[in-house]
């Protein structure tokens, strides 16, 4: 039987198995089976590998990310030198359209522009995580999708049946004017991912509502 100080716990040993994060500043709660970490990290990439980290744990509904970036003196960079870096990363990125910019503020990113796919938007986010001088990246990336065809809602249930991971019989997808909304129960956060994977991968979808509930 699972308790909320039995998936801490596993929390914990998973942050200590993770090569890329450092759990000696991190402390994890979690409460009906919500998960939250404290503390600090000594990068943008070490936070967001922290939360990867808690996610893959069973039984975790949810992971609140309160981390800290307190960067080490050797990682600071100036705001100009990130925002260069992080564009050229980007112009070499064959996923990521020139529609794309950058701008950096006291070492937070902001990611502008427009593409035509959710997984592009994502990417962008993606490829620059792991840049020195990072303190938080804010995605402001809009979609302008090509116009969808007129049953969407029939091959976003398909794609969820031909997933490993998506049991299909316990989520359905729901679609209005380029808005998928899905519901149902999952077994774990990767489950649940994977849904909402197989949503944004339609054609002429803007927004995916998440309705679904970790069972």
């Amino acid at each position: 039987m699972f308790t909320d100080s039995s998936i801490q716990q596993d929390i914990e040993k998973e942050l200590r198995w993770d090569p890329a994060v450092n759990p000696n500043h991190i402390a994890v709660t979690v409460k009906n089976s919500a998960a939250e970490l404290h503390g600090d990290v000594d990068s943008y990439w070490e936070k967001c590998a922290a939360v990867r980290a808690a996610a893959r744990v069973v039984h975790v509904k949810s992971v609140k990310d309160l981390l800290r970036v307190d960067l080490p003196f050797s990682s600071e960079r100036p705001d100009d030198d990130i925002a260069f870096t992080a564009m050229t990363i980007l112009e070499w990125n064959a996923a990521v359209p020139a529609t794309v910019e950058v701008s950096v503020a006291n070492g937070v990113a902001t990611l502008s522009g427009t593409v035509a796919w959710h997984y592009q938007r994502e990417e962008a986010e993606r490829a620059i995580a792991p840049l020195n001088g990072l303190r938080g990246i804010k995605n402001d990336i809009r979609l302008t999708p090509a116009p969808a065809p007129a049953d969407v809602r029939g091959p976003i249930d398909e794609a969820l049946k031909r997933s490993a991971l998506v049991d299909s019989s316990h989520v359905k997808a729901h679609v209005t004017n380029g808005v998928a909304s899905l519901r149902g129960t999952v077994r774990s956060l990767a489950e649940h991912a994977e849904a909402m994977h197989a949503a944004w991968a339609a054609p002429g979808v803007t927004l995916v509502e998440d309705h679904i509930g970790i069972a």
